[in-house]
């Protein structure tokens, strides 16, 4: 935890941007009657049947400090999804980076790895050295901010029924798009003195003879 605390407050430098990155999933809903649009004094109906149309996985960057996100959507969240992501983020997303500061879950794709499965040793370990990885604790996830930024998705875009994953990408990526014009992001404010004050109970009990 004090690990990933320390990150955040590191000051801001371009050439080692701060990212945060997590996924969830949205399921795809067809409606199965054609809903009735608004009218003067009333609002849209829809039917509350509908029907599944699979799942779709949602990768989430997110770089606090340069006020900056991107949504990737696939099919799944393998390994090699994973991979994948990794490689954007070096090559697209900061090709200019030293080294890009990841902080992420433990979750068993997030690995060196998964990169090694996807790719060539060579690119595999070309991909790596320019990733510094803090992961959260178990059962501390809330310290991603990646994490409230799907949150934010989930309340600002995701609360309709989405039908298909061209949809799905098509509303994620104005979203993402919008919140990188309007400079928002997540000001972090808890420190590590803090958590020792309010965290104490999950700090290990040292009896001094």
């Amino acid at each position: 935890m004090e690990d990933v605390l320390e990150v955040y407050h590191r000051p801001h430098d371009p050439k080692r941007p701060q990212v945060c990155f997590d996924e969830g999933s949205k399921q795809q809903t067809k409606e199965t009657r054609l809903p009735l649009p608004a009218q003067p004094g009333s609002n849209a109906k829809y039917d509350y049947e509908y029907e599944r149309n699979g799942t779709s996985n949602i990768f989430m960057f997110f770089a606090p400090l340069e006020a900056w996100r991107h949504v990737k959507i696939t099919d799944q969240r393998t390994m090699i999804d994973f991979a994948f992501c990794m490689r954007d983020l070096v090559d697209i997303h900061f090709p200019e980076a030293e080294k890009i500061v990841l902080v992420m879950d433990n979750l068993n794709t997030h690995k060196f790895a998964s990169l090694y499965e996807a790719f060539e040793p060579a690119e595999a370990r070309r991909i790596i050295e320019k990733l510094e990885i803090h992961y959260t604790p178990k059962h501390g996830s809330w310290l991603n901010m990646a994490e409230i930024e799907l949150s934010v998705l989930h309340r600002q875009c995701l609360r309709a029924r989405i039908p298909d994953q061209s949809t799905l990408i098509s509303e994620t990526t104005a979203w993402y798009e919008r919140r990188n014009q309007m400079a928002s992001t997540v000001s972090w404010r808890f420190t590590t003195d803090d958590a020792r004050i309010k965290l104490h109970r999950l700090y290990p009990t040292i009896n001094v003879c």
